[in-house]
């Protein structure tokens, strides 16, 4: 078994689906996503991740996990790092 596949096998559904919407939106590869930290910085630290792309990962992370992100949800803090957008995906899946 290799280790990429290990170390999904550990991580929470939620935290899986959103690595793999960031690596089909940002076109990132899979080692590249998987090796995030809960410190990784996302916007403004993948050149990826601009503006225009926020607007297509926000859709698809509704869509992928079935929650409903408000205007007033997205703010500088919520994709400052993978383990605040990680934080706010499990929470809105939760039903908080």
């Amino acid at each position: 078994m290799s280790s990429l596949t290990e170390s999904a096998q550990k991580r929470s559904e939620t935290d899986n689906i959103l690595r793999q919407i960031l690596s089909d939106v940002l076109g990132l590869g899979e080692k590249q996503v998987d090796q995030f930290a809960e410190d990784t910085g996302l916007f403004g630290h993948l050149p990826e991740l601009d503006s225009m792309a926020v607007a297509g990962l926000l859709t698809e992370m509704e869509d992928r996990l079935s929650i409903v992100i408000e205007d007033e949800d997205v703010d500088g803090e919520l994709l400052e790092t993978y383990g605040a957008l990680l934080s706010f995906a499990e929470h809105k899946r939760q039903g908080a």
